[in-house]
């Protein structure tokens, strides 16, 4: 009996090193990732059995590149955003967020809670960005929500006031041949199978994620088992 992909990951990697390598500005790698987002995201969407597509779009981390360069990406993900609302109700898809907005520009959370709000009823797949996200952050305000509702300290607690109040991940990707978790859904990947691929993200294809996806169907996912 193959596995169940309910919900699928993805650590977006290599868009810089994809532009260095073709001489071109990293913001032109950022460019062309997004498109293969979009690709991603369509496939997942007519996928009937792939119910959520969390990307890891800006950690907490990437404050520390050039501010160009997160200029850049903050005015990229709001173009992204307005561009996609209509792709977003074609396909069904359910648009929303995890991590710390606080920090964006007014004009860039408004249009993202303008999407979440556009596509709140829709069901075909809920698309997720970690967006100014670190997963021992969310660990820590779920657990001081935990407190402030005056609640047991628990597995179950601190699950259920995490950002993403979704099921565990089942298979989590990364691109660009990197190997770790750069502290991304720490709690939510307890039991999922992870895939590393050397493609940079721009250059990720629906066919390879097709071929990883097979690969994941086969495998034996024991949970701790036997």
């Amino acid at each position: 009996m193959s596995n169940t992909l309910q919900h699928l990951a993805i650590i977006m990697d290599g868009n810089g090193r994809w532009a260095k390598e073709r001489g071109l500005r990293r913001t032109k790698g950022h460019e062309a990732g997004v498109e293969t987002v979009r690709r991603v995201t369509e496939y997942c969407a007519e996928d009937p059995e792939i119910e959520t597509l969390t990307l890891y779009a800006f950690s907490t981390e990437n404050w520390k590149r050039p501010r160009m360069e997160v200029d850049y990406l903050m005015h990229l993900l709001e173009k992204y955003i307005r561009l996609e609302q209509e792709r977003y109700m074609e396909y069904g898809i359910r648009f929303e967020t995890i991590g710390d907005l606080s920090p964006f520009s007014d004009k860039l959370r408004r249009t993202l809670e303008a999407t979440q709000e556009l596509t709140r009823n829709n069901r075909q797949l809920t698309q997720i960005l970690a967006l100014n996200y670190g997963a021992r952050d969310e660990i820590v305000r779920s657990v001081r929500r935990v407190l402030e509702a005056g609640e047991e300290i628990s597995e179950a607690s601190i699950g259920r006031h995490l950002d993403t109040p979704y099921t565990d991940a089942d298979l989590l990707i990364r691109t660009s041949g990197e190997q770790r978790l750069s502290n991304f859904l720490l709690w939510q990947l307890s039991y999922t199978e992870l895939a590393f691929t050397d493609t940079y993200w721009p250059d990720f294809s629906v066919e390879e994620l097709r071929s990883i996806i097979d690969d994941f169907k086969a495998r034996q996912r024991k949970f701790g088992g036997i």
